[in-house]
């Protein structure tokens, strides 16, 4: 993953984009944004190291998608952090790193990991 040995700036800068772009999601995350930011480059690791293994990976963002109903994430709230997530990628990889293909492989990530996670966060019928 060409974004491991910037993984403290990206968090940090992803959350300060997030932020920034979509106030409202700001109170969902606790006062220690050190731990936040470390849980989401394991997870974002975990994601695409796992993507040769599918049938893996579900289970695990579908109970990432229950912890985050219990926060209070919504549905909508998964384009501003996904955009958040691709600026500040291109931000801290730069122009030479962040090619045309290296986001298609991000945004196709991002919208399994997305629709995966939507999906496990609808009520039951």
């Amino acid at each position: 993953m060409k974004a491991a040995p910037h993984a403290d700036k990206l968090a940090a800068h992803f959350y300060k984009t997030l932020f920034e772009v979509a106030p409202g999601v700001k109170p969902l995350f606790g006062a220690d944004m050190k731990s936040q930011q470390r849980k989401l480059i394991v997870m974002l690791k975990a994601a695409v190291e796992a993507l040769n293994d599918l049938d893996a990976l579900v289970p695990v963002l579908n109970d990432l998608a229950v912890r985050h109903v219990k926060y209070g994430a919504k549905p909508e709230h998964f384009t501003p952090v996904g955009n958040a997530l691709l600026f500040s990628l291109k931000c801290q990889l730069g122009d030479k790193d962040f090619t045309p293909e290296v986001k298609e492989a991000w945004i196709a990530v991002l919208r399994l990991v997305s629709s995966t996670m939507k999906q496990a966060m609808r009520p039951a019928a």
